[in-house]
């Protein structure tokens, strides 16, 4: 680092970063760690730079816990580390993380056939699907049950694209397809707050959020971000080709989403069926649909609109 920037650096330090961290109660913290669900990049990053030692670990109650884990001046954000000295790790044919380790169960109590499809070959079957970086890190992507697989038999997170996607602040919801597909595609909902600030701010003057999500700047704005996702994705086959805004928001009341808030896939590929297939036909670039609304006093009404596709650059 040129001495300059090592002062400023310093001097950032000093003014900024340590009275931030003093006000969150870290600033005598040496490391910290994280599990369960892996945090975003962004947010991961963040606490990085402002000085806290954050770092990612990973493992299962039949592991002891903790196998693998990231050690200091080792970090990448993407990934949850090496496995801990004494662990070998290694993933299966269909994507599954397997692990061997002195710390792991000689299987469940009183349920044999549990513990020999835990155990089976004599490796710790952990349910997640993942791959080891060219650093040798280990990169988690989903449950092995819940990850798509292209054409080509490529393994890919729907949910781990869709928050990534979501880490934006233009962007409300997205709903990543591709399985037995040449390419992921997603339907997207922008923010109707952020968005429509932003577009206030420039100007752009619109009346409900069907026409905020029809204007071409604010689909360019949303490439933009689909852009810096593609730019980060770890694999190829992870970027995504192809894009829609959707005209209305997804909607617990509509089906679209669970009480928790948690997409209902299926349900929203059978329901935009028709924009599911534009997405897939590369010739369209514009289709034509009818949307309905429910209302909250049970009325109802349709009206039409026109849904843009956009195909990605790059990809």
């Amino acid at each position: 680092m040129p001495p300059g920037l090592k002062i400023l650096s310093w001097l950032g330090k000093q003014i900024i970063f340590r009275p931030l961290v003093n006000q969150i109660g870290f600033l005598r913290l040496r490391r910290a760690y994280t599990g369960g669900a892996a945090l975003g990049p962004e947010l991961f990053t963040f606490y990085q730079a402002i000085g806290v030692n954050l770092k990612q670990i990973y493992g299962q109650t039949e592991i002891v816990g903790i196998a693998y884990m990231h050690r200091d001046g080792d970090i990448r954000p993407e990934t949850v580390g090496k496995p801990l000295p004494g662990t070998r790790c290694r993933i299966s044919e269909i994507g599954e993380i397997l692990s061997q380790s002195d710390s792991v169960t000689p299987g469940y109590f009183e349920l044999p056939e549990k513990s020999a499809e835990l155990l089976e070959g004599g490796w710790l079957h952990s349910g997640d699907a993942g791959f080891i970086d060219e650093h040798g890190h280990l990169v988690v992507i989903d449950r092995i049950s819940d990850v798509m697989h292209n054409k080509k038999g490529d393994m890919f997170s729907p949910m781990f694209l869709e928050n990534a996607l979501k880490f934006s602040p233009y962007i409300k919801e997205a709903v990543i397809y591709g399985n037995k597909e040449d390419f992921v595609a997603c339907l997207i909902n922008v923010d109707p707050i952020v968005v429509g600030k932003w577009a206030e701010d420039r100007g752009i003057s619109f009346t409900t959020y069907m026409d905020l999500s029809g204007k071409p700047e604010v689909a360019e704005l949303i490439m933009q971000e689909v852009l810096d996702v593609n730019s980060r994705a770890e694999k190829e086959h992870f970027k995504i080709k192809r894009f829609a805004l959707l005209y209305k928001l997804l909607d617990v009341d509509d089906g679209e989403l669970t009480k928790t808030g948690k997409i209902r896939r299926k349900y929203v590929q059978e329901r935009y069926q028709n924009l599911y297939e534009s997405l897939y036909d590369e010739s369209v670039d514009k289709k034509d649909v009818e949307a309905s609304f429910q209302y909250q006093d049970g009325q109802s009404a349709t009206v039409k609109t026109t849904i843009a596709f956009y195909t990605v650059k790059g990809v």
